[in-house]
Order: structure tokens, then C-alpha cells, then sequence
């Protein structure tokens, strides 16, 4: 269902309404030229919203009540997505989650659950509401595909591009980057204590794997997605450390003052470290949903 681009391209028409087309910044980096897709500019902060939306527009016919868990990103697409099209939402989410995603949640009007201490166990919970379609953060090809947009849009406004740059939690925008990438070479990049693909490609399937690290709250999925898993095989897998994931959003910020998340800089410290192969790499700062704010 989701072997070639036109579920993406299906994708892009459905959600064009509603989502913002993210703009992109091309820029020199110690001396080499780099492409960067702003996509925590889009709404939420957070390229989520894209399969968030895909998902309720292509359901099958239109829900009464949305629910979905998440670690605060994915929650909050859902919430604002369910928001635009009029419909209620419940979100669940670890007990652990930010306040600063759990506020956004709440200010879209869905309900908010703390549930659990991990993101499967609000997941379970939130899977069992009766009477309600539930929106999975990466399982789903709806999800993937709308994930997919962001990097249709970005090797269509920068079509010199040969490589795309992003980060893998679950593994929905990952895959949906390899399905929108028009053939280019993906490369998905993990913190090291979230290295769930990593794992997965290592064991030849998905396997569980630990969680923690600065950017567990965007990326800490336990377990590489089965639908994700077969497409992200053609990628690069790509490990950073907490260290280098600062320290590239520090640097966003004092070079660019593009303030993004720890998820979001992951691709960049993939690139600074010198990881990324290619001669002119688009790399997706997928999300800003953070309280930090830079140094005076």
C-alpha cells in the first residue's frame, strides 16, 4: 500500500487545506552547503499534524470521537487536527510528559489522560475507549503517507538536494521521508538511547529496545513500527549522542536562532558529525515543542 509515491502525493492534496507548507532555509556550514526544512514552523510545532490530519480526512467515513496516546508531539497533532475538523478528542499520555506539550494539549480543547509510566502502557488505555477511532502516532499508513508530505514538499522546492536528513522515533516520518524522497538516499538518524531502528535493522525485524536519553519525549519509541521497518531498510541508520544533539541545537540556535527541540536538531548533529553522505543533504528540523529557552 504504500511501495510509491502517489499515497504521498494523495496525501499532500488532502491535507493542503489545513497544514502549513514549511519553508525552507539553504545555508553554509563550516564551509559546506546545507539545505534545512523548517518544520517546526508547522502548526503544533511539529510535522505530526500531517499524518494526524491524513488520517482523519482519508478514515473511511467521518469518526464521532477521536483518541490516540502519545509522548506529546503526536498527541497534540491529533488534538488540533481533531480541532480543525470539529470532531473531540481524548489524548493519552505517560505521566511523564512534558508541561509544556501536556499545556498545548489541553489548550486545543481535547481531554488529556496521564496514564502509565511509558508511552505503551497510554497506549494500551487509550487503544480500549470504546466507540472511538483511534489514531496510532506511527502505525498506520495513513500516518506514514502524511508524514511522507514533508519531504515531497522539500525535494520539490529543492530539487538539487541528494540526501534527506531526519530523525526516527517510531519510524512514521522516517518512512514516509523515504516514500516522499522521489528516490533520494534517506538517512535516519537516532539519539543512542533511543535506537529502536538501529536495533531493528541489527536483529533483522523489530525487537524492543531501551528508552532515555534528552530526546526521549519526541523519539523514545520502544519498538521500530512493522509498517515503517520494510521501508526503512533502503535507509542509512545513523546514531548521536546526547552531547552532539545539544550541542547542534545549541548551534541552531546562535547560528540561525532557529530554536528547536532536542528531536529536532538530531538530524543537524548527524550532519555536523560528518555522517551524512552526499554532496547536498536536506536535513527536517521536525519539532520545537520545548520550554528551553537559549542563554542571554
Amino acid at each position: 500500500m504504500l511501495s510509491d509515491l502517489p499515497d504521498v502525493a494523495a496525501a499532500a492534496s488532502r491535507i493542503a487545506p489545513h497544514a502549513r507548507r514549511t519553508p525552507l532555509l539553504r545555508a553554509e556550514v563550516d564551509g559546506r552547503p546545507v539545505v534545512l526544512k523548517l518544520e517546526h514552523l508547522q502548526l503544533t510545532g511539529s510535522f505530526k499534524v500531517r499524518g494526524a490530519l491524513n488520517a482523519l480526512l482519508g478514515a473511511p467515513s467521518r469518526p464521532d470521537r477521536v483518541v490516540t496516546a502519545s509522548g506529546g508531539n503526536h498527541g497534540l497533532a491529533v488534538a488540533t487536527a481533531a480541532a480543525l475538523l470539529d470532531l473531540p478528542a481524548t489524548v493519552y499520555t505517560p505521566e511523564t510528559v512534558p508541561a509544556a506539550k501536556a499545556r498545548r494539549i489541553e489548550a486545543t480543547g481535547a481531554k488529556l489522560v496521564r496514564h502509565g509510566a511509558t508511552y505503551a502502557a497510554a497506549a494500551e488505555a487509550a487503544m480500549a475507549v470504546p466507540e472511538a477511532l483511534y489514531v496510532p502516532a506511527y502505525e498506520h499508513p495513513l500516518v506514514i503517507a502524511g508524514q511522507g508530505t514533508c519531504a515531497e514538499e522539500a525535494v520539490a522546492d529543492a530539487p538539487e538536494v541528494d540526501t534527506l536528513v531526519v530523525a526516527v522515533g517510531g519510524g512514521g516520518l522516517a518512512a514516509g521521508t523515504v516514500l516522499g524522497a522521489g528516490g533520494r538516499h534517506v538517512v535516519a538518524v537516532e539519539p543512542e538511547g533511543c535506537q529502536a531502528l538501529h536495533d531493528a535493522l541489527d536483529a533483522g525485524r523489530p525487537v524492543d529496545s531501551p528508552v532515555g536519553g534528552v530526546a526521549a519525549s519526541a523519539l523514545g519509541a520502544s519498538r521500530v513500527g512493522t509498517l515503517a521497518f520494510p521501508i526503512l531498510r533502503s535507509a542509512t541508520s545513523v546514531l548521536v549522542s546526547d552531547r552532539e544533539i545539544i550541542a547542534a541545537r545549541d548551534r541552531l540556535w546562535e547560528e540561525f536562532r532557529l530554536a528547536v527541540e532536542p528531536a529536532g536538531a538530531v538530524p543537524f548533529a548527524a550532519w555536523l558529525a560528518g555522517a551524512v553522505p552526499g554532496d547536498l543533504a536536506c536535513l527536517i528540523l521536525c519539532g520545537a515543542n520545548t520550554d528551553w529557552t537559549p542563554d542571554d
